[in-house]
């Protein structure tokens, strides 16, 4: 998979936009955000990388590590496979210094899919955490029972299914489904679900409401 993903990376500078005098951020997920589960070449991407594209120059990476990481100093993960250790010492190093992340962590995820469960190019049905939120102070729990959630982020609504909950010593808003930490020199914003990344069938507004948590932390 590694030995395929930076050519693909490569070809989703036709989808993302190049414009210089947008804020880069960094994108890393499991999703089918840029490509298609198919990986295919031939289109345009989701209609949330359209939305981010209105407003970052979306530079897709494939790993935390601190080399890819020093690039920039906004990131968005959004239900990433299980990052390394050293990585995840990285990430952790890179957000003490400066860093911004939006962290999409969903304990159900219910994002629909065509690949077998067990196929490893599937997203994981639950947040790959191994440790990093708890050394953040965070625990992750999963919902009591699976069904549709409305709300609001920031004052945008949302729609989703079965979101999680945050506790833990950041600010925990939204009855748990966000957590805002102040670590070091940078922040990160966990959310407790990526379903709400699904604009195919969740409402186009939830991405503004991905767009105003990213304008929360976009460096001054």
């Amino acid at each position: 998979m590694r030995r395929v993903l930076p050519l693909l990376l490569l070809a989703a500078c036709g989808r993302v936009t190049e414009r210089r005098d947008k804020p880069e951020l960094m994108l890393l997920t499991s999703l089918p955000i840029v490509f298609s589960e198919e990986f295919s070449l031939d289109q345009k991407g989701s209609p949330l990388l359209e939305q981010l594209n209105q407003r970052y120059r979306v530079v897709p990476i494939d790993t935390a590590d601190g080399k890819t990481l020093a690039r920039g100093r906004l990131l968005m993960m959004a239900q990433p496979r299980a990052q390394a250790p050293e990585d995840l010492v990285a990430l952790d190093e890179w957000v003490r210094g400066g860093g911004r992340l939006l962290l999409f962590a969903d304990p159900m995820l219910e994002w629909p899919s065509g690949k077998p469960l067990g196929d490893l190019t599937r997203p994981p049905a639950m947040f790959a955490d191994t440790g990093l939120l708890g050394h953040w102070g965070l625990r992750l729990d999963a919902p009591d029972r699976r069904g549709p959630v409305i709300g609001e982020i920031g004052g945008k609504s949302f729609a989703t299914l079965s979101s999680g909950t945050l506790n833990g010593g950041c600010a925990i808003e939204e009855a748990g489904l966000l957590a805002r930490c102040a670590i070091g020199k940078g922040k990160a914003v966990i959310v407790a679900d990526a379903d709400l990344l699904n604009l195919t069938d969740q409402p186009p507004a939830n991405g503004e409401a991905v767009l105003g948590l990213l304008e929360s932390l976009e460096p001054k």
